[in-house]
Order: structure tokens, then sequence, then C-alpha cells
């Protein structure tokens, strides 16, 4: 639910039904002090991958990680090597507990988010901080091209120092960055996205406890058609995504394809399909095929 109290004052209260849980995803108060200057203390997504922040009622991918139950091997990550598992498993992008600042001049926009770096409903673990930044640049109506950097503090365990709670752990910090692009809007003709992102894999790490390398892209393309009758609009789409969780070694990364297919219902309520084939560069290629219906009201 949003909430506005007057031209200052608004908040968002977002829970999540899901699995047979609730859990609260957006909950924060925002202060408008004008176009160009926005400050927001709650729950929010971190400010950096572009898929992230696209809400999923726009979205015509199902799953953003594009999830296939039983595939895994992904170093530090588990599960697949695709673009969003990735990104959101060593926890850069997904919703956090912070304050952002945010706002707009012209054709530049920027975000920036201060949070606790343990994600959703999660108490922090430490008196660190991660900090997202992302820049937007509007090159037209249509094209707009964005830069993000994110720092992301954790704790490893110092195996050969012991205290009474038993052993002992640092704080360290990994760092990701990256650039985007995207063309068009959503439900209106050709839309594109396309990202890439490099960073520190901190949930691989070796003896010396130096970080993985990870490099990752992906880009989702759809086209969106008004029909008549029952049906407000249809929209093929395809993605194509790869992620390598360490680029010092071969033969560990995976390439996702996800062709689907949305039906318009009115406005953003819809229902779609989406074939999720995940072809790892070591081992069979494993698929899931998933149907969603969204009631946007």
């Amino acid at each position: 639910a949003d909430i506005t109290l007057n031209d200052f004052v608004s908040a968002r209260i977002q829970p999540d039904f899901a699995r047979g849980k609730i859990a609260l995803q957006d909950v924060y108060v925002r202060l408008g002090f004008s176009s160009k200057f926005r400050v927001s203390a709650g729950q929010f997504k971190r400010a950096f991958d572009i898929f992230e922040l696209s809400s999923s009622t726009d979205l015509s991918i199902i799953e953003r990680d594009a999830r296939v139950e039983g595939a895994s091997g992904c170093a530090g990550v588990s599960g697949i090597c695709s673009y969003s598992r990735l990104i959101q498993k060593l926890k850069y992008s997904e919703r956090d507990q912070g304050i952002k600042i945010d706002g707009s001049s012209g054709r530049m926009s920027y975000q920036f988010t201060l949070t606790n770096g343990t994600g959703i409903n999660v108490s922090d673990e430490n008196d660190a901080k991660s900090y997202s930044g992302r820049l937007s640049l509007a090159a037209s109506d249509k094209v707009t091209f964005s830069a993000q950097l994110g720092v992301h503090d954790y704790l490893f365990p110092l195996v050969d120092t012991r205290t009474e709670r038993g052993v002992d752990t640092k704080t360290a910090r990994g760092v990701a960055w990256g650039a985007d692009v995207e063309f068009g809007t959503w439900r209106d003709g050709a839309h594109i996205q396309a990202s890439v992102i490099r960073g520190d894999n901190w949930k691989s790490l070796d003896a010396s406890h130096n970080e993985a390398t990870f490099l990752t892209t992906q880009i989702v393309a759809s086209y969106y058609s008004e029909t008549s009758g029952r049906l407000a609009g249809i929209e093929p789409l395809l993605r194509l995504s790869f992620g390598d969780p360490d680029t010092a070694l071969g033969k560990n990364a995976g390439t996702v394809v996800t062709p689907g297919l949305m039906f318009y219902l009115q406005g953003k309520s819809k229902i779609g399909a989406n074939l999720d084939v995940y072809s790892p560069q070591s081992g069979d290629t494993e698929m899931s095929f998933k149907v969603q219906t969204y009631l946007y009201f």
C-alpha cells in the first residue's frame, strides 16, 4: 500500500504472500524535499541492479533468477549460474534495511543506499555497512544508460582464532560494478533491458580469504502488442543470461535461455508462461516450465 500524507511525507508497506508465508518486502517512509533530493528510511531495494529495481508486476520473466529445482554447482551461491542468482545471493541487489537518497534533474537521475547488508527482515550482524550507488542518463525518451557500484560487508571465520563463543570472525567487503541500458518502456512495443556486472564472489574464498571474481550478463527482450476482444495485449519474450562465478577457473559457468509468452487481461493483470533452459559448461542441460497469474489492483 502506498500512503501519502502530504507533498512532503509518503510511505509504502508491501507484504509478500508466497510459499505459505507472510513477509514484509518494502516498508519505508520517504521525505520529498524536492524532485532532486528525497530521503527514505526503512526496508527497500538496493540502488544497484536494473532487473531487481524493475517491479515484478512489469517484468515478463516469471523468476528473476531462472531457478531450476535440483540444479546446483554454481561456486559460492549454489543453484544455477544465472545473472540474478549471482547478484542476489551475493547480496549486491535485493532488499535491505537502511537509508536511501535519490533524485533527478533533467535527463540525469541517481540513487544511493546505505544499508545493514544482511537482507530482508534480518538484524545487522556487525558494525559495518553496505553501500550501493546508481547513476542514470536518459539519452532520449526511449534509451537510458546507467552505471552502478556496490560494496557489501560480510563476515568470514578466522579458523585460527578461537574465543569462548567459538571461532572468531572478521569483517570484509566485496565490491561489484557494472552498466546497463534500457530501450523502450513497459507495454508499448519493443522493450529491451541489458546489463553486465563484474565483481567479488565473496562466498567463494581461497585459503588466503581472497574472493573469486565473477562475471555475469543478461538481456531480456520483449514486444507488446495490443489486441481486441478479451485480451488487452500479448507479449512474447526472450531472455539470455550468462553467469561465471570464478573467471580464473574454466568450465564452471552457465547459460540460461528463456522463451516466454504473456497474455494481458487488463492493465498489469496477466497470465504468463516461461521455459527456463539451463546449460552449464560442465553437466547436463536442465529445464523448468513455469506458469503464473498476476492480479494487479
